[in-house]
């Protein structure tokens, strides 16, 4: 059986927010495996689901930058939020995203390897940043999303710089509509996407892995409700549905005004002006997602309480 440490305490505890007792028994129960014990949490009513693995933890800046049709975004890590505020941190952000732009890049080596405006590569200039800012830092993705006609609108949410911040969001309208409509239409969208993080477009393009785990979860808890089988097959049902449309941006209710999902949203927008829009997709980055840090002093609080 796998040692039940403090640090894969604090993990589930982090990634969860179930109390730290509960957290050892889950692992304890699932031979410390993380996953498995936040599935258990779970059906016993203990945790909230994840929407993305993985806790948010290292820091940097997410850059967008938008030219029309089309726009950008990269994530570069550094080690401390202090750097983030750095000018040279930022107008090195600032340049590759600009670059991974220009050169519709969207892998992290691709866009290394691409020149750099100053000189170099994009590498040598994150290698020069290094050394003369004394921290670690590294280019970790990059996202371009375009359109035939209509625009590609950004959003940053805790912005540090014009263009740059903790959250980013790039979101796709295809439409004959001028910019004066589609721009502050996709705005509104991109602020939504920040705040409500949608998994997917619609309903059905979620993942399947992730919509499997979500019924056997489901499956599990109505199973201990204890009711007939059909009534139960019909909770399982009715909780996946509702798992789709909470987590699918055009069935979202929209955060500006709580009721109205975003494909109605979208569809009175165009009818207003007597154009289709069309939402095409969005693109959404939150710092550090899916990275760990180093384990804090925190872990003496969670080995304290849980015995650990």
């Amino acid at each position: 059986m796998a040692e039940i440490t403090a640090a894969l305490v604090k993990e589930l505890r982090d990634r969860t927010g179930a109390g730290m007792m509960d957290c050892k028994k889950a692992l304890a129960e699932n031979g410390g495996d993380i996953e498995a014990s936040i599935d258990w949490l779970r059906t016993k009513g203990l945790a909230a689901a994840a929407k993305k693995a993985g806790r948010v933890a290292a820091e940097g800046l997410v850059g967008v930058v938008t030219d029309g049709t089309r726009g950008a975004m990269v994530e570069v890590n550094s080690e401390t939020d202090f750097v983030a505020k750095n000018e040279q941190f930022q107008g090195f952000v600032r340049d590759v995203t600009q670059v991974a732009l220009v050169g519709n890049i969207t892998d992290a080596d691709a866009l290394g390897a691409a020149a750099y405006p100053a000189g170099g590569t994009v590498t040598e200039a994150l290698t020069q940043n290094i050394a003369t800012i004394g921290e670690n830092q590294s280019l970790r993705r990059s996202a371009i999303m375009s359109v035939n006609s209509g625009v590609v609108t950004a959003y940053v949410h805790n912005a540090a710089a014009p263009g740059m911040g903790k959250i980013g969001v790039l979101v796709a309208l295809e439409s004959t509509a001028g910019a004066d409509v589609l721009e502050p239409l996709g705005k509104q969208l991109a602020m939504h996407v920040a705040a409500a993080n949608p998994l997917a477009l619609n309903g059905d393009d979620l993942d399947p892995e992730l919509v499997a785990r979500e019924r056997a979860i489901a499956e599990e808890k109505a199973a201990q409700s204890g009711k007939p089988a059909d009534i139960v097959s019909k909770m399982v049902d009715g909780g996946i549905a509702k798992f789709r449309k909470e987590n699918a941006l055009l069935s979202q209710l929209f955060v500006m005004d709580g009721k109205t999902p975003v494909a109605e949203v979208v569809a009175a927008a165009g009818k207003d002006v007597g154009a289709t829009i069309t939402l095409k997709g969005f693109t959404r980055f939150q710092l550090g997602e899916g990275i760990e840090k180093e384990e804090s002093d925190f872990a003496a609080e969670v080995a304290a309480v849980a015995g650990v």
